[in-house]
């Protein structure tokens, strides 16, 4: 057990040397060469990591504890030597993407494109509904203040005429019957206004979330 220890720590130090291979590549040494060599030592130290374990269950009772944690250590380092792999894989990927994506373009040839010039006026025509629907709110802001403003004004009527009813009843002698039942309509005429008012704050409202 411990020459297959000794083998397999010594593996996951020349992994980690040739990963200073990928990270400064010469010009005389092939990457993908290293990577492959890099691979088949991870898979070789995953095999002797099995073995190791198959070992430690077979050896003294005292010094399985200790043997199962020189194991456990060898296993984190394949684990981190994989990662680094697939690291470096996912970042010659992208190194590869972008350079084909930089010959493509300085390779493309700019010319006159149709849909560009359909997306330019589709949003110019987006432009103009949305301004045409603000005109279109503003409108109804302008008409719903000046409804407001007449409901204000014939507040105002209705209580004048209903101070004038007061004085003439008073000066006609009007019975408290009668006098009652002004002050009643009058009331009813102020809930019908202030339904009103409600009502056409309800529909502005609506018409706004509609139109935006």
């Amino acid at each position: 057990m411990e020459a297959l220890y000794h083998q397999t720590n010594k593996l996951i130090q020349e992994t980690q040397h040739l990963f200073t291979q990928l990270d400064r590549p010469l010009p005389n040494v092939d990457v993908n060469t290293v990577e492959s060599e890099i691979l088949a030592k991870i898979n070789l130290i995953n095999s002797n990591c099995e073995k190791l374990d198959v070992l430690c269950m077979k050896g003294p009772i005292t010094q399985r504890q200790n043997a199962k944690m020189r194991v456990d250590q060898l296993k984190y380092d394949s684990r981190h030597l994989s990662a680094a792999l697939n690291s470096w894989r996912s970042q010659q990927y992208r190194r590869k993407q972008e350079e084909e994506e930089r010959e493509a373009l300085l390779s493309r040839q700019f010319t006159t494109n149709d849909h560009i010039d359909i997306m330019i006026d589709h949003n110019l025509q987006h432009n103009d509904q949305v301004r045409n629907a603000n005109e279109g709110i503003d409108n109804l802001i302008q008409h719903g203040s000046g409804i407001l403003e007449n409901l204000r004004s014939q507040r105002m009527t209705i209580k004048g005429a209903h101070r004038r009813l007061i004085d003439i009843g008073n000066t006609l002698g009007l019975s408290n019957t009668t006098m009652r039942l002004i002050e009643n309509r009058a009331r009813q005429d102020g809930f019908i206004l202030v339904a009103g008012i409600v009502l056409t704050c309800i529909i502005m409202t609506l018409v706004v979330l509609y139109m935006t």
